[in-house]
């Protein structure tokens, strides 16, 4: 069970920080901070799993690319502003609602069931992030916070339903529009950063649903 929940820890802090990239801009002493040992050596070891090998190498590219680019950070912002705080015809909006069914923003079915789920488990959402509930931000911070509540739980039965609502939650809620998602990302970024980080959460989340699904 220990080890469970302390994979458990290290897979929230993953949803966490995946959220924290599309919640805001990084600045620049965020983006210093991914040019250190342990950022690097933290993407290494994610990508010793073959799962999500390619996935990293990409990310690492980027994030090479980027020591080499002039300024770096005001043009890393410039791409955040034009894939997700523009319009859906030349970027990607992170709104859950924009891939599912054919009606895109004027669909509030994704945000009112996520507004409903937030609501059922008592977590709130950061002020800072003033969002409709489908955000993808604020979906992989529910994730997260799910994730480590689920910590609390002490028999089988229980932590197995835990697992079970995680997948769930990840399948239903997330995979329904992710791949459409990255996909748009992948259109759309030209520098190809928060592409790379959209595909590294595609496959996070796929093997995440392989490993609820055999525990």
């Amino acid at each position: 069970m220990q080890e469970i929940k302390a994979f458990n820890e290290q897979r929230a802090e993953i949803y966490w920080w995946l959220s924290s990239l599309f919640a805001k801009e990084l600045t620049q002493e965020e983006l210093e901070k991914y040019h250190s040992v342990e950022i690097r050596a933290f993407l290494a070891g994610l990508g010793e799993n073959a799962s999500l090998t390619t996935a990293i190498a990409n990310l690492v590219d980027t994030l090479n690319r980027l020591q080499t680019r002039e300024d770096a950070q005001l043009e890393l912002s410039a791409d955040f502003c034009d894939l997700f705080l523009k319009t859906d015809k030349h970027g990607a909006l992170p709104y859950a609602s924009m891939y599912i069914g054919e009606s895109g923003l004027l669909n509030d079915t994704p945000a009112h069931d996520m507004a409903t789920l937030l609501k059922q488990h008592n977590i709130g959402v950061s002020e800072n992030l003033n969002e409709p509930a489908d955000h993808l931000a604020i979906e992989l911070d529910f994730l997260g916070n799910l994730i480590i509540r689920s910590n609390e739980l002490e028999s089988d039965a229980h932590i197995n339903s835990a697992l079970l609502e995680q997948a769930d939650f990840i399948d239903q809620h997330l995979m329904t529009w992710l791949p459409k998602f990255e996909l748009r990302c992948k259109e759309f970024d030209e520098f190809g950063f928060y592409a790379s980080v959209a595909h590294l959460l595609v496959a996070f989340c796929q093997l995440d649903l392989t490993y609820l699904r055999i525990e």
